[in-house]
């Protein structure tokens, strides 16, 4: 019995090796890797068909010259990094992450949080003090440490309850217990939809308004989303609801092109037809509105409005008119 399983591990760990020298080198001849795993060219092609068996595409040239070589499949299989190629990806996660790419920030937490479970203890300096000695321009918004973003995405990922405290606008610090749903990213700024626990409902969280790293707890059975466009979803609730006074309108432009004027921070565009959408904002004070909407240069109705608004644009409009006789 004790042979049988040193065979297996035996194997096994040939397997690993080989699938390794696969990843490191375009082509192969068959003498080469039986020379580097010191058996023989025979059994280099069982393990080759082992390899087939599990799901490598490993390709095969006959002959005195031939060899082998590991080609794309219908799925990614596992890959095998060296030390080297682990922090050099983690660090080119991690600068994803920050947004310096756009539009892969979202998909660069995710496999960061897979890595970064597995990568071993001796690696973590080398990335911790590769991250530390890199300096990057600020952008448009707030930084959030790239270890809050793995930590929430693995806890999504997980369906693992999150506990961290809070700051809201006023800088009142508050606990909050949640049931982690997705990490949202409007291009500058992380959110987070959860669901509150103390406050039984659905939330949405800024990242950078979270204290540490969130602990997680115990997993918990994923509840029914609170809409099926989370990204529309998020739009609306930091869009409007921060705001005393909301608004909606129906502007003769398409969604596409508003959308480009109207960052997700500002307002949700929602398409109507192929010549009009819907705007849901809002403003601290009446005041600016009529400025604001007059620098899009688009036609415009009011569809829903606080008291007050259309009177502010009705008044503004006039004033206009007399200016120009």
């Amino acid at each position: 019995m004790s042979g049988t399983l040193r065979a297996m591990y035996g194997t096994s760990e040939r397997l690993l090796r080989l699938l390794s020298l696969l990843q490191a080198r375009r082509d192969w001849p068959g003498a080469d890797l039986a020379s580097r795993l010191e058996v023989d060219v025979r059994t280099i092609r069982r393990d080759v068909e082992r390899l087939r068996s599990l799901g490598y595409p490993v390709h095969a040239t006959p002959g005195v010259t031939g060899g082998y070589r590991l080609g794309a499949g219908a799925a990614l299989p596992p890959l095998l990094l060296d030390d080297d190629e682990a922090v050099a990806v983690a660090v080119g996660l991690r600068t994803a992450a920050s947004g310096t790419v756009s539009g892969i920030e979202e998909t660069s937490v995710r496999a960061l949080a897979k890595l970064e479970q597995v990568l071993p203890a001796r690696l973590r300096p080398r990335v911790g003090a590769l991250h530390a000695a890199t300096v990057s321009l600020p952008g448009g918004g707030p930084t959030v440490d790239a270890s809050v973003l793995t930590a929430i995405a693995s806890a999504c990922r997980d369906h693992e309850r999150l506990r961290f405290g809070y700051g809201d606008r006023a800088g009142a610090e508050t606990e909050r217990s949640v049931e982690p749903l997705r990490l949202v990213h409007t291009g500058r700024r992380w959110y987070l939809v959860a669901f509150d626990l103390d406050r039984d409902g659905w939330r949405t969280f800024r990242v950078d308004r979270i204290t540490g790293v969130p602990v997680p707890s115990f997993r918990f059975t994923p509840r029914e989303p609170p809409a099926e466009d989370l990204a529309v979803y998020v739009s609306r609730q930091i869009s409007a609801a921060p705001y005393p006074h909301q608004f909606v309108l129906r502007v003769a432009v398409p969604a596409a092109v508003l959308a480009q004027r109207i960052p997700p921070t500002s307002g949700s565009v929602e398409p109507i037809d192929e010549h009009s959408c819907r705007v849901r904002t809002g403003a601290n004070t009446l005041d600016t509105v009529p400025y604001y909407l007059a620098q899009w240069g688009y036609d415009f109705v009011v569809e829903e409005a606080p008291p007050g608004l259309v009177e502010r644009l009705r008044e503004v409009a006039e004033r206009f008119a007399r200016a120009v006789g």
